[in-house]
This record gives C-alpha cells, structure tokens and sequence, in this order.
C-alpha cells in the first residue's frame, strides 16, 4: 500500500503541476506570436475577418515605419451653392466689402451676387420692393406680383407694370428703350437699362446720363445677363479623360445653319470663302440645304451624328456678344464649334477651356481650312476639344434673384454719365475682324 500524501505535500505538488502547465502554455503563445510577427497587427486582425495578407512588400514597408494603418475615411462631396442642383448653401450676412458692382470686382460677379445677403435683410421682416417693368411684361415671361422671386434667397420684391408706380417704385427696368415717366423721379430709385441684343440692334438713350445700373450680356454690366452660363464643379478641374470618339462614323465636314444672311460681321462671305477649301454644308435662306425650323431639334441632331464642325458665327463683331449659337448649338452637339462674335480673349473667359476653334486665330478661311482638315485627319487632336466635358455645366445665373438682392443692396451713388458711350463707344463692335478694326 503507497504511503499516503500529506496535505502539505499534496498541496505542494498541485502548485507545481500548475506551474508547469502556465510555463508550456505561455512559451506557446509567445511562439505563436512571434511566427506572426511578419505581420503587423492590424493585419492580423483584419486576416481572421478573411481579408488578404499583405504583400511582403508592405510587411516590410509597414515595419519600417512602424506605425498603424490608418481606417479609409470617407469623402463626403462638397457643399454645393443654393443654385446648383442639390444645392444647400445659401447666402449669409456679408462680411467685408461688398463684390455687387463693376468696380468692386473684376469679372462677371455672377457668382457673388447670387450669394450676397445685406446686412440689414431680415426676411419677411423686410420691407417689399417695387421693381417697375416700364415698358410691359411682354418679353419677360413674369406676371405681376412676388412670383418670380418665390426661389430667391433674398425674396422681398414684387413686379409691376403700372406705370403709376412710377412715383414710388424702388426701381425702374427699362427693355431696349428708355421712356421719360412723367412723375418727379424720387431721390433713391434706381433706373435699370436691360438689352438683350448688341448695339447695331438697339436705340439709343435719349436721356444718357439718367441709368444707374445696366442689365446685359456684357460682362462690365452691373447685373451680368448672359444668354448662357458655364460653371466649373471645381475651378481647378477644367479637363477629364474621356472614354469615347466623338469623330466616329462622321462623314462630312462643317454645317451651318443660318436665316440672316446680311450680317454686318459678313459672316456669309467667310463661310462660302471657307467652302472653297472644305466641304461647308449651309442650311437654310443663305444656303442651298434646308431644314425648318419646326424641326429644329432634328436638324441638330444631324450635327451628333453626321459632322465634325459648326459654325457658330454671331451676327455681329460685339465686345462679349457670344449668344446660344455658341453655347446651346455648337457645345451640346458633340461637335467642334468654330466662332466669330466676341474677340477671342472674351471667349476665353466664358466658354468651357479647350472646346472651339476662332477664326481670328488664322490669317483666313484657307489656313483655317488646312487646320480643320488636320484635325479631320487626326483622331486624337480632334478629340482633345472635348476633354471639357463632364466638368461642368450651364447654369441659371437667377436673374430675378440677383435683381432683387440689389435692389436691397445699400443704394450708393452710381450713375452713367453717357450710358451711349458705354454701350456703343469706340472699340465696343467693329465690322471688320478684330485684328484690322481700327479700335482693339
């Protein structure tokens, strides 16, 4: 019969049973942890979530550095202005000078004005403007009232066409002509020139030194009114790769389609002077092809699918005159618009980086004809004039909006002294091209 243990003893070797058992237990994960050492930690924790390991190359990379890898972070889209689609935010009391009129900032100011709010705006605490539309609605598409503004930050202004109102309006929006209302003008009403055409198409003021503001395509105007607008997602984004031939399956060269063939830019000559040098196919009442109006949409059409080239010749050599020919007929229709109007400098600040070809960059229609042939020829160059797409769009500049934030702006004491000076002075148009006007 063995001897029997006593407690002490017995106790005793349960202690050391158990020591042993700690020891072989820890020299195994100290083991284990080392044969994983070639990994870092957060690797390790991702492999048991079934991620893949690490390339040696970025074990070794990690080790080096010695640091932890960072969790991806989320990018959330920028915040777009109230007047982009999706759009949410929106003006807030100013800080600092204002940027509203010509000689507070340089460019078109489009921009600032759409996100201006006065210091004193206090919602529907603030007074209402009367903003008079002289010579009637006609034109405008607006009916009388708030209406127009129900989408405007600054929404306080109503519009009317009673002339009555002529004693009381806070200001005064005269379309293409200027009317002398028969009342005593109050000492803060502001009177508006608006003109939608160039100045060979437009009357003169009679009274030159009675505007405070004009309205017009020109980009020195105090509110800017252009027939188009093109923004940037981000300024700093101006071209993107893209993923398509826009030349492919075209057979034919340029198209024109035009009804006014006496234009004083003589347009007309320089096209069939172009033809001579490249095929030039011209719809309409100066050309021999036709297309009415009332299918307009598949005349254009005809430009995705069929030609390369569009002229998007203005009727008129106007400082900034650059209308929808340019920005609606020649960029949505996948083709290259070439353009006469506005000096080419002028189209620079406006229109999408890298998508038109200006005929005042050639010394005449044939050089431009060997350059159009070129890009015929060319896929690559001829594609490198739609790399703008995608990084913007044509936005609604709110004109009401903007008309009625300045209308609620402090008045200030701006005036023309010759507002037919401003708008066809020397230098203003030429019928002549740019180079060889006597004024640039």
């Amino acid at each position: 019969m063995p001897p029997r243990l006593s407690a002490r003893k017995f106790v005793l070797a349960f202690l050391v049973v158990i020591g042993v058992t700690v020891l072989v237990g820890t020299k195994y994960n100290l083991s284990h942890l080392v044969n994983k050492s070639a990994q870092p930690l957060v690797q390790v924790f991702k492999n048991e979530l079934g991620a893949q390991t690490q390339r040696p190359e970025e074990q070794e990379e990690f080790l080096d550095n010695n640091i932890f890898e960072e969790p991806e972070k989320t990018v959330k889209p920028p915040e777009r202005p109230w007047f982009l689609p999706d759009g949410t935010i929106y003006p807030t009391k100013s800080k600092g000078p204002p940027r509203l009129f010509p000689d507070q900032a340089d460019g078109d100011r489009i921009y600032d004005q759409l996100m201006y709010m006065p210091d004193d705006y206090q919602g529907y605490d603030s007074p209402e403007k009367t903003i008079l539309l002289y010579n009637g609605f006609s034109g405008w598409g607006q009916k009388k009232g708030s209406a127009a503004f129900h989408e405007c930050p600054i929404s306080r202004c109503t519009l009317t066409a009673d002339r009555s109102r002529a004693s009381d309006a806070d200001a005064i929006l005269f379309k293409d002509r200027v009317v002398q209302p028969p009342v005593d003008r109050p000492m803060k009403q502001v009177w508006i020139l608006y003109h939608l055409e160039c100045p060979y198409h437009t009357q003169s003021v009679k009274i030159p030194d009675s505007i405070n503001w004009t309205s017009t395509y020109r980009r020195d105007s105090d509110i800017v009114a252009p027939y188009e607008y093109w923004m940037y997602y981000d300024p700093e984004v101006k071209t993107q790769v893209q993923d398509r031939d826009y030349g492919v399956n075209k057979t034919k060269k340029v198209a024109w389609f035009v009804s006014n063939c006496g234009a004083r830019n003589n347009r007309l000559q320089y096209a069939e002077e172009l033809g001579k040098y490249i095929e030039v196919d011209i719809y309409g009442f100066c050309g021999n092809l036709k297309c009415p109006r009332s299918e307009d949409q598949k005349c254009f059409n005809l430009l995705k699918t069929d030609y390369k080239f569009y002229l998007a010749f203005e009727n008129s050599n106007c400082r900034d005159y650059i209308t929808e020919k340019f920005f609606v007929n020649g960029l949505r229709y996948d083709v290259i618009p070439i353009v006469m109007g506005a000096r080419p400098e002028e189209y620079q600040k406006v229109a999408p980086e890298g998508s038109y070809i200006h005929v005042e960059e050639f010394a005449g229609p044939q050089e431009l004809a060997e350059y159009l042939h070129r890009l015929d020829r060319d896929t690559a160059l001829y594609n490198s004039y739609f790399k703008w797409k995608g990084t913007g769009q044509l936005i609604n500049t709110y004109f009401w909006c903007r008309l009625c934030t300045m209308v609620h702006a402090p008045f200030g004491n701006k005036h023309y002294e010759d507002i037919n000076e401003w708008w066809r002075g020397p230098g203003i148009c030429t019928s002549k091209s740019w180079r060889s006007s006597e004024f640039v």
